[in-house]
């Protein structure tokens, strides 16, 4: 470690005060070190990186380790984080871009390699609010790195590679699809190599020679399909980059796939692209897998080798891979042209169901990127998905799309309204009682505007008739049909649930198992199942409308805002709060009783029965800032994400007008049943990630940083002056009482109530008469209205609507619940669909 005065002249040529560095010198003569509240300065996190952990005996806490670097203003850090700590980055509660404060950590050296070390934290209190160390530091990269004096010449220490030694890369932060880190090489120039193509074989040849003694004679292929990246490491794997790709290659003769394995892949997995020319020197043959996702080729009217695949390897032998330029590709190779086989929205219904397809289309919603678990064996391992909507001018409706992350970090998530997406090898599903919808396949890939330069599809009469299409079109017009994030959810569920669907597709599942769903879910983890029960209490509330930004102010923190400052210790779980008991825990709201409230009596109960049953819990809003300077530096910085991010704020607390009406109702026998229930889960409201936004061009970088994940690494954040307006007038918080009465849940249910919404298209609209029950069982309060044709059709209101809640009375019914985690200790629960008994089949 460096000296005082050296590390002074290289920040900025002043002593400067650096917590980091004397928790460095302290741990020298300590082997644990515990910091008290007063010595506790908070540091600022920057980067968060993930990678297979090591195998160790006995339990293993978690399949995966977690790099953490931090700063306070002057070094930066790289820090283990202890594995009993890894939950906090499970629910997203330790961020890139948040502040922490270590309160406990210890040096830790390798025993088995010279040089090198690092610091582990091992308790930590959290922060809500985001890093005012951030506010004073300029360039975050242009800090020095702390490393222990004796270790500086270490290359890991210095290296984007893990702490653990045993491992030399890291993987994406929440899935292990995307190419993460330095390693994977991109955008290098094709080689202008002299090619000796006499000795070249065909595809065709090697098909025919596979079980003969062969010699590998060179290969000269194009690139037609390429697949998404498979990671494949496990414990005990001796594999360093254990990556595997698949591409479907062509020459005169026909089409065969390629692996590329291993170490490979970060070298030239970004470099290998559809259109791409190959010289393959040293590859080797295997008979082919036969279970694995293949795209459809039909439309290259090319014979297609299935009995054997070429496979490049890293070693045994090393494989020689050219990427030829395209200026030295002659016409006298005979390559096949890439073909496309572009389908239009208007021709969509005519598609057999999982028959592949290309589409092009601009976008018009972008819903925020979710992750749903993987059923494989192996270490436990997430997908990431959104679901878009584009429209091309042949149709009313427009592509549903679900896509799942292609190995194409960058273009996924800056997939927004406005810009123009086009996708490979889609899927058609049909489904009952929704529109068609397409969704990706292993070999999927998508562009979008900036990325569409030199790809082969651009000459395609498809695509050049979308192009002179969009110039018939209006900004201004079509930004009025955007949104972006938000709850939503497709397809519909169909008109009857039948046990097969419960068993296969939507698990029906006890009360008390929802407890449990609750407390495995991770960030942005989305389930989907249904539950029975009797409906206990309704209560609309009116969204409050956003502040505007112009006077840079920050949402009030008395909505519902969670712990300010949580302590996480690492050896211990029994002064930690668990997640559901956030999620269960009591009201506390003092300021309610005093608040003027008009309420409008449904039925014959009892107001305190309905103020105990559906008011959110408090989450200690009570801390405060002490310093305001830092506090004000950080809203005029910030101002914009935090109206969209605020960690914790609820929708529901208080209605923002102390004179507006409180609507509810609830069952004459709620009062008694609500004294007899053993828990009573998740009471709370709407949260603002619920709420889809309009899409403004302005506001294009806040929109996608709030509709994506977190980032693995922080980097300053751009603001608008002002938010688009949220599209929700209000919502119904609903109380289920399970089946047996021993558990209750609340549920968020948001009404469709125009055609022009995301959640609209598709949706079944058979007349219903606008009951609660039936505005329940349809999610659409009838007529939906059209504000593209100007139609304002008059809706009933809310105290209508509540006004035949009687009939839920008592009623038994079965409850389709979607579940989101937030982050934190935010989870959504969103009423899809509510069945009566009569809709439902044992079949």
């Amino acid at each position: 470690m460096e000296d005082n005065s050296s590390s002074s002249s290289v920040v900025s040529g002043v002593t400067q005060a650096s917590f980091l560095q004397r928790t460095l010198e302290r741990l020298s003569s300590t082997q644990s070190l515990k910091l008290k509240t007063e010595e506790a300065a908070p540091v600022a996190v920057i980067a968060l990186q993930r990678y297979l952990s090591e195998q160790t005996k006995g339990q293993q806490l978690d399949s995966y380790s977690y790099d953490v670097t931090v700063t306070d203003g002057v070094w930066r850090a790289k820090c283990f984080l202890h594995p009993s700590l890894n939950h906090l980055v499970h629910s997203n509660s330790l961020k890139t871009g948040s502040e922490i404060s270590i309160t406990q950590c210890s040096f830790v050296y390798n025993e088995r390699r010279l040089g090198h070390g690092y610091i582990c934290i091992e308790q930590l209190r959290c922060a809500a609010k985001r890093s005012a160390v951030l506010a004073r530091v300029n360039t975050v990269s242009s800090l020095p790195i702390l490393v222990k004096q004796g270790m500086e010449r270490s290359v890991v220490l210095q290296s984007d590679v893990p702490l653990q030694v045993s491992r030399k890369h890291y993987l994406s932060l929440w899935n292990n699809d995307d190419p993460e880190g330095d390693i994977w090489i991109s955008g290098s120039p094709s080689a202008d190599t002299v090619l000796d193509v006499s000795k070249v074989t065909l595809l065709s040849s090697l098909d025919s020679s596979f079980k003969n003694t062969w010699k590998p004679l060179p290969l000269l292929v194009k690139i037609i399909h390429k697949s998404r990246l498979r990671y494949y490491g496990k414990f005990g794997l001796k594999i360093d980059y254990p990556y595997q790709a698949y591409f479907e290659v062509a020459d005169q003769s026909g089409t065969m796939s390629l692996v590329l394995w291993n170490e490979l892949c970060p070298e030239f997995y970004q470099r290998l692209n559809v259109g791409t020319v190959l010289y393959l020197q040293n590859y080797t043959l295997k008979q082919s897998y036969s279970n694995r996702s293949r795209p459809q080729m039909d439309h290259h009217r090319m014979k297609t080798f299935n009995s054997v695949e070429i496979c490049l390897n890293p070693r045994n032998p090393a494989s020689v891979i050219t990427v030829v330029s395209p200026k030295s590709i002659l016409p006298q190779w005979g390559l096949p042209d890439i073909c496309y086989q572009f389908t239009a929205r208007s021709e969509l219904e005519k598609l057999a169901n999982n028959s592949a397809c290309d589409i092009i289309g601009l976008v018009t919603f972008v819903g925020r990127v979710e992750r749903v678990k993987s059923k494989g064996k192996g270490p436990e391992k997430y997908w990431t998905y959104r679901w878009v909507h584009a429209v091309d001018g042949t149709s009313d409706h427009p592509f549903i799309l679900e896509l799942f992350s292609t190995s194409q970090a960058e273009i996924f998530s800056h997939i927004c309204p406005m810009t123009y997406l086009v996708c490979t090898q889609m899927r058609v599903c049909h489904v009952e009682g929704s529109l068609p919808y397409l969704t990706s396949s292993c070999e999927t890939e998508t562009f979008i505007t900036g990325y569409h330069k030199g790809q082969p599809y651009v000459n395609d009469p498809r695509v050049k008739s979308f192009i002179q299409w969009t110039k018939t079109l209006k900004d201004n017009v079509v930004l009025q049909k955007t949104a972006v994030g938000g709850y939503y959810r497709y397809p519909h569920p169909p008109a009857m649930f039948t046990q097969s669907m419960a068993d296969a597709q939507v698990p029906l599942v006890a009360a008390a198992d929802l407890k449990r769903e609750l407390e495995t879910l991770q960030y942005r983890e989305h389930k989907k199942l249904a539950i029975q029960g009797q409906i206990a209490a309704v209560q609309y509330m009116e969204t409050p409308e956003p502040q505007g930004l112009k006077d840079k102010e920050v949402p009030s923190a008395s909505t519902d805002v969670c712990d300010q400052t949580v302590t996480y210790p690492s050896h211990s779980s029994t002064t930690k709060q668990t997640f559901v008991e956030s999620l269960t825990s009591h009201c506390t709201d003092s300021s309610s009783e005093s608040r003027r409230k008009r309420r409008i009596q449904i039925s014959k109960t009892t107001q305190s029965s309905l103020n105990c049953g559906n008011i959110p819990a408090k989450r200690n809003a009570g801390r405060k800032n002490t310093n305001e300077g830092e506090e004000q530096a950080e809203e005029e910085s910030n101002s914009a994400f935090e109206e969209v991010q605020q960690v914790g704020l609820s929708l529901q607390a208080e209605n923002p007008n102390p004179d507006s009406n409180d609507l509810s109702w609830e069952s004459s026998s709620w009062v008694r049943q609500q004294q007899e229930v053993s828990e009573h889960l998740c009471k709370g409201g709407l949260w603002q990630d619920s709420i889809c936004r309009r899409f403004t061009l302005d506001e294009k970088n806040v929109l996608l940083q709030w509709s994506n994940l977190q980032p693995t690494r922080w980097t300053p954040l751009r603001t608008a002056d002002a938010l688009s307006p949220v599209l929700c007038p209000g919502y119904y918080h609903v109380t289920i009482l399970g089946i047996n009465k021993q558990i209750a849940v609340d549920a968020m249910y948001i009404p469709v109530v125009s055609s022009s919404e995301p959640q609209a298209v598709g949706l079944p609209q058979d007349p219903h008469g606008n009951t609660m029950l039936s505005c329940l069982s349809s999610g659409f309060l009838c007529p939906l209205s059209n504000t593209a044709n100007n139609s304002e059709e008059t809706l009933p209101r809310p105290e209508e609507i509540l006004a035949t809640a009687s009939e839920l009375e008592d009623t038994h019914v079965v409850c389709i619940l979607d579940l989101c985690h937030l982050g934190g200790n935010k989870v959504e629960v969103m009423i899809s669909k509510v069945y009566r008994l009569t809709e439902v089949s044992l079949d």
